[in-house]
């Protein structure tokens, strides 16, 4: 009787705790006009950065015929695209209006995409390395309304 009884408390505390987590889980936050101006900010921030330092760094020439100077420029692209791709994927914030966390996120994640491409040796020429740079265009397009200061 004592068992029953022992393991219907056990039953029931893990039904509360069970119940008090998916409780948990479901509500939706609510942040403060503060928290989500102060999200916005940094999200911006990172986004400006990472795009001035992507197109700093895939666009920069080569003189003459620098075998290992066009390899510095490419492996200098890859890391742009790499790091800023995860930059800006780290920067937002759960505070982050909607309307600027999805693209930016996308944004993140087509640069990591175009970053592993490059790395595996797609040209820019290639057709599906062509379509993420069309999209990183929108993207940025897209974002730089977002984020006015971002406007380069």
């Amino acid at each position: 009787m004592i068992l029953a009884a022992l393991a219907f408390l056990m039953a029931a505390g893990a039904l509360a705790v069970s119940l008090y987590t998916w409780w948990s889980s479901t509500r939706t936050v609510e942040y403060t006009a503060e928290q989500q101006s102060a999200a916005r900010d940094s999200a911006c921030s990172a986004y400006t950065t990472v795009r001035t330092g992507v197109q700093t760094n895939t666009n920069l020439a080569v003189a003459g015929d620098d075998v290992s100077g066009a390899l510095a420029v490419a492996a200098n692209s890859r890391v742009a695209l790499m790091s800023g791709g995860q930059y800006v994927l780290d920067r937002v914030d759960p505070a982050t209006p909607a309307e600027l966390a999805e693209p930016l996120r996308r944004f993140g994640n087509t640069l990591l995409d175009v970053g592993a491409a490059a790395t595996a040796g797609a040209l820019n020429t290639d057709p599906a390395q062509a379509d993420l740079l069309a999209q990183i265009d929108e993207l940025n397009a897209q974002l730089t309304q977002l984020c006015p200061t971002a406007g380069g």
